[in-house]
């Protein structure tokens, strides 16, 4: 691992909010849904730090330059009656990875889950990664073939909310 001794994970504080938005730009241009992002460094702020705290974001820095992140935030499970961790994102720049970084992160939010006492982790991958599905194979993640995620957004949301 040639990061190794120089990389550093740590939650993210206010003052990151632009760098953490840039690798989201980054990650959605690698996930070719850079069209999809419209939110804005001062929603993630709000979001991270405001009065009520949606999510949760570590970043991964090598001599002090961020080079990933994972954000996170709690939900449950009614059958284990225990909080979970949802892991919405996790990336790393290309020219970091294979060097630990995201093995890294995955371990400090599953540590993270143990702390908090949750039943389980989890996380939704997309079906064309297949470098990314092979790793969280070897990190012990099963593929769950059989569930499939419902989203409602934009119009269709408005209008399930009013009836």
């Amino acid at each position: 691992m040639i990061l190794h001794s120089n990389l550093a994970l740590r939650f993210a504080e206010p003052e990151d909010c632009n760098t953490l938005f840039e690798l989201i730009k980054a990650l959605a241009e690698y996930e070719k849904l850079s069209d999809a992002v419209t939110g804005s460094p001062l929603a993630l702020k709000e979001h991270l730090f405001g009065s009520a705290k949606y999510v949760e974001a570590i970043l991964a820095e090598y001599t002090g330059q961020a080079i990933g992140f994972a954000l996170f935030f709690h939900n449950y499970s009614t059958f284990l009656t225990k909080p979970g961790i949802y892991l919405e994102d996790i990336f790393v720049l290309p020219e970091y990875r294979r060097q630990g970084v995201g093995k890294a992160l995955l371990t400090k939010v599953a540590q993270v889950a143990v702390e908090r006492n949750c039943g389980r982790l989890e996380w939704s991958v997309l079906d064309w990664n297949e470098p990314a599905i092979k790793f969280y194979r070897r990190m012990g993640a099963g593929i769950l073939d059989e569930w499939r995620i419902c989203r409602v957004t934009g119009e269709a949301l408005a209008e399930l909310g009013n009836g």
